[in-house]
């Protein structure tokens, strides 16, 4: 079970607390989700699921451009509303799931092979979607102050992100603010890590294609020795980068494949390596691509090796704007205690909710889901990576008092 409230914070007198039917549901959505996970930009059965649980609850929801991802505005016409000068808050998640395997042993198991929600983003989804659930019904009472937007982008983990795609398609029309959370195995069901500041780092993709004269391992002299030529490059940009660049950037170069060769005593004419460029500071980042193909030059002609490079960019780093860190920290304190809610520190992930904060102030939080008192290490991005669903119910929670006290500031 999550964390207890604190009785001394929490206020009770504040609507939109999840009903227990709508949390029973909300977790089969889930469980649902999980089951039948699908890649970017191919999310044709989680929109569709979305989009109808929607239109039942009398809404009207627009499918982006693309036939995946979905806006829905909830009140009063969001566009009239904006146009009157007040902005709207927006609900953001994401759809997509990753092409790893689900190696869990439960119920809602992948059904799709090499397929799995191993970021968390079902959850993401099922709390906004039940947060626009109980704001609706908000709303029909009367009780919800400001209208509010959802939106559920596709394609979170397709550099550089669905999120540029959702922009296009005018997600952030008339919005003033947008929230969002993410999932955290290291924060305990019921808690949410907070930060003002970068939350996460800025994520590039780098693949490097060497090429030189192969031959025979008798006769390395003759050749371009490539095996030897990308083992340097593994192992020496990644270190000249840490030294031409500001160290309080955290600029790193992190491989992740490296293939050449097939036969133990020959030489190839050719090799690959992929990695990351990840960096905590976005003035850095910016001259990131720069510094990483001088480095990938200067190593692989020292070996004679001839380079190609393609530097992918992917998304600079989310950083949380002060006042709406301080909305998610008072939500939170409303609904489960001031203790809730814990500092967190800047990570080297990557996440593409920056791309909406170029364009207007918004805040992410760290979601625990965790099971308290469960010692095991489930990391994301890893096949056995699950959640304690009541984080559902945290996170719903969490939405409606951020939408009704920024709602009641204006």
């Amino acid at each position: 079970m999550p964390c207890e409230a604190d009785p001394e914070t929490v206020e009770g007198d504040l609507p939109g607390v999840l009903p227990s039917g709508l949390r029973a549901e909300l977790i089969a959505f889930r469980r649902d989700l999980h089951m039948h996970p699908e890649l970017g930009n191919r999310e044709f059965r989680t929109t569709a699921a979305v989009r109808a649980r929607l239109e039942k609850a009398g809404l009207r929801p627009r499918t982006l451009t693309g036939g995946t991802g979905l806006i829905c505005d909830i009140g009063r016409d969001g566009a009239s509303y904006a146009a009157a000068g007040r902005p709207l808050l927006a609900l953001r998640a994401d759809l997509d799931a990753l092409p790893i395997p689900d190696t869990k042993t439960v119920p809602y198991r992948s059904t799709i092979p090499k397929m799995a929600h191993a970021c968390g983003h079902d959850v993401h989804t099922t709390v906004v979607l039940g947060a626009g659930l109980v704001l609706a019904d908000l709303a029909a009472q009367g009780l919800l102050p400001s209208p509010v937007r959802l939106i559920f982008q596709p394609a979170e983990e397709v550099l550089p992100g669905g999120a540029l795609d959702a922009i296009e398609c005018g997600a952030l029309d008339g919005v003033g603010r947008i929230i969002a959370v993410h999932c955290d195995p290291k924060v305990e069901a019921g808690r949410i890590g907070l930060r003002a500041g970068a939350i996460t780092s800025a994520c590039d993709r780098l693949e490097v294609t060497l090429a030189g004269a192969g031959g025979h391992t008798a006769r390395p002299h003759l050749t371009t020795d490539l095996v030897t030529a990308a083992a340097r490059v593994a192992t020496d940009v990644p270190a000249l980068i840490a030294r031409r660049a500001d160290a309080r950037s955290g600029l790193s170069v992190t491989w992740g494949r490296l293939e050449t060769g097939h036969a133990c005593n020959v030489i190839p004419q050719h090799a690959e390596l992929g990695g990351t460029v990840r960096c905590l500071d976005l003035h850095t980042w910016r001259d990131a691509p720069d510094l990483v193909h001088a480095a990938v030059d200067e190593v692989a002609t020292l070996h004679r090796a001839k380079s190609e490079i393609n530097y992918i960019r992917g998304v600079p780093p989310v950083v949380n704007d002060p006042e709406v860190t301080t909305l998610l920290r008072r939500a939170m304190a409303t609904r489960r205690g001031r203790y809730a809610v814990e500092d967190t520190e800047q990570s080297l992930g990557g996440e593409d909710f920056s791309w909406y904060l170029e364009h207007v102030p918004g805040a992410m939080a760290r979601l625990g889901v965790r099971p308290v008192g469960d010692t095991t290490r489930r990391d994301l991005h890893c096949g056995d990576f699950d959640v304690d669903e009541d984080a559902i119910g945290v996170g719903v929670e969490l939405f409606t008092a951020a939408a009704l006290l920024d709602g009641n500031r204006m």
